[in-house]
């Protein structure tokens, strides 16, 4: 039976002048007298569909999820079978809760337990595409059912929006993992990589054909390159060449009407709306054209850690005034946490200095001395090593593990977790430092990570892309995690770092109290929960804070892009509904031409 499903059928492989590339069951014997005719092709090709069809018809009752009752999956279903001939030709690309594999997939890559928590909502189905015309046909029918798709590359979204939903609507699950090509040109300097790929898959092959080039991206490597360029996508050499989003050449997307776009075709407006305005609004992710940077054939790193009975408060003050500051080629991040003072049973609070300079220790030697001899780095606590090496250091791996463990493709750590960001403009006194202290000390694993801006970050104008976090000191990501499912128990971790949320709030931006998207957090406002288009100034609660200003151009671009509000999640970009006099509703378009915005109606 396989072989009749995976060939072409013999009609169309000679309409489309291609040879069959398995044996065909229906041979044309040339020692039979009579001639075949263009009538006789015709009704052996009628008959071929026929008995092909009868042949199908136990394979797709065993395949079909329709023995499950439900309306969803089976109206989705059999819109798909319509609709593409690859569907029935690769069963397993089409999940129901009611198979068995269902499960551990939609598992496989959340990051998140918390997600994915028996409480938690689950899709009707999963869809993992291998070809691009599988994601067409799958938004196609989803907007013909009324069924909303979430799209999931790398699992990492923060509230697991990609793959769960605390909306009412029903939803599809898209699934890239099956797409993750990586086409590396040294010659051009640049790479185009599948949005199910990961960020460490895309180091490696591109480590692969250079070792004096890297892309300037995310810091953990399991993290789907689809939804992090997105995001932003900050990294290690954010300081040198900005985000992966700054650095994006060109996309492909899959919009609202199944169309594939890229750069040319979908317009400058949107491909500006792609680099750093959230992922779910505007379209499907096929893959990404990113620029290759220059990076030395050695760099070197370290880990420092200072606990608060080595001075750690004085240190971290003072890591604040210049850590914006320091030569480009360095990259000092503090994550600090808590622990037991040795040989002893009294908690206290750990900060860890993690860094990544794009050069060797002796130069560093000497910043170091000039510009944060507060540290006391000494030279054994430097490591020299490649740029692919140095990945796997800043991502906490050991030094014994090989850089082959990047193409696994998966999170190396799970647990539940939630999370938070803050950008901050002005040192935080002492005294405050001592204030988090206070509240560290009172949670059972938490944790905060600060990321240094300035360098390249602090050139770039802040509406060159959406991400707009461009004049600050540092982010400040907040994490609290725990390993125990019950509700009663996540419910108190999360008032936790809610409390400690309220306290940063006179010491971080203020109008708006900005956020990183791509640490999407639902405290601070999501749309309708029943799925109905959003209010231009219930969004801008959050939209705000995501995108300062940019907001107001990335829902203008949706309204245009997207007048239907096919794309839409807990945070998505909302559209602008315009009301006429006879109160028909009306979209405005509007694209920009040689500088200057055309207006259509």
């Amino acid at each position: 039976m396989s072989q009749y499903l995976l060939d072409y059928d013999i009609c169309n492989s000679s309409r489309y002048g291609h040879q069959r590339s398995t044996p065909s069951p229906y041979k044309y014997d040339p020692s039979h007298s009579q001639t075949f005719t263009n009538h006789t092709r015709t009704q052996t090709c009628k008959m071929a569909y026929i008995i092909r069809f009868l042949m199908l018809i136990p394979l797709l009752a065993s395949l079909s999820p329709f023995c499950s009752s439900n309306p969803i999956q089976d109206s989705f279903y059999q819109c798909l079978s319509t609709n593409t001939n690859s569907l029935t030709r690769l069963p397993n690309i089409f999940f129901t809760p009611n198979n068995t594999a269902f499960t551990p997939l939609l598992n496989s890559t959340a990051q998140n337990l918390r997600c994915i928590a028996p409480y938690a909502a689950k899709p009707e189905a999963i869809l993992t595409p291998i070809h691009e015309t599988h994601i067409q046909t799958a938004v196609i029918c989803a907007k013909k059912l009324g069924i909303q798709l979430r799209v999931r590359s790398g699992g990492h979204d923060y509230e697991g929006v990609s793959y769960t939903s605390v909306m009412d609507p029903p939803y599809v699950v898209i699934d890239l993992a099956k797409l993750r090509g990586i086409n590396v040109n040294i010659e051009d300097s640049s790479v185009w990589v599948e949005a199910g790929a990961t960020v460490g898959e895309l180091y490696y092959r591109v480590a692969e054909k250079s070792k004096i080039h890297g892309v300037p991206s995310g810091l953990c490597t399991s993290l789907g390159v689809g939804g992090h360029i997105v995001g932003g996508a900050y990294g290690s050499m954010m300081r040198k060449y900005g985000l992966g989003a700054d650095n994006a050449l060109d996309a492909k997307i899959i919009d609202a009407n199944g169309q594939i776009l890229d750069r040319k075709t979908m317009g400058e407006d949107v491909f500006w709306a792609l680099r750093g305005g959230g992922g779910g609004s505007f379209g499907i992710i096929l893959s990404w054209k990113l620029k290759l940077v220059p990076v030395p054939e050695t760099v070197t790193v370290f880990n420092v850690g200072r606990t608060l009975e080595q001075g750690a408060t004085k240190i971290l003050y003072k890591w604040q005034q210049v850590a914006d500051k320091l030569d480009d080629d360095l990259f000092i991040r503090v994550i600090i946490s808590t622990g037991n003072i040795p040989n002893t049973t009294q908690r206290t609070v750990s900060t860890t200095y993690n860094a990544l300079f794009l050069g060797d220790v002796g130069r560093l030697q000497e910043i170091m001395k000039k510009s944060f001899p507060e540290l006391g780095l000494k030279k054994e606590d430097c490591f020299e090593m490649t740029w692919l090496e140095s990945v796997l250091f800043i991502a906490g791996y050991p030094r014994t593990v090989p850089t082959s463990v990047l193409l696994a493709g998966k999170p190396a750590f799970l647990n539940y977790f939630k999370a938070k960001s803050d950008f901050v403009k002005d040192p935080i006194p002492e005294e405050g430092l001592e204030g988090i202290w206070e509240r560290f000390l009172q949670e059972d694993s938490p944790l905060m990570i600060w990321n240094p801006y300035g360098g390249m970050m602090g050139r770039i104008s802040e509406s060159s892309i959406p991400f707009p976090h461009r004049n600050v000191i540092f982010k400040i990501q907040y994490l609290t995690n725990w390993m125990n499912p019950e509700k009663e128990v996540m419910n108190k971790h999360v008032d936790w770092i809610r409390k400690l949320y309220n306290y940063m709030a006179q010491y971080v931006t203020m109008f708006p109290r900005q956020a990183y998207v791509n640490y999407r957090d639902l405290d601070l406002g999501m749309n309708d929960k029943n799925g109905d288009d959003t209010s231009f100034v219930k969004a801008s609660y959050w939209g705000t804070k995501y995108f300062k200003d940019n907001f107001n151009r990335l829902v203008k671009i949706k309204t245009e892009f997207d007048p239907d509000n096919f794309f839409k999640h807990e945070q998505s970009i909302p559209v602008l509904p315009v009301k006429s006099k006879k109160g028909k509703k009306v979209i405005q378009r509007f694209k920009h031409k040689k500088g200057k915005k055309v207006i259509h109606h």
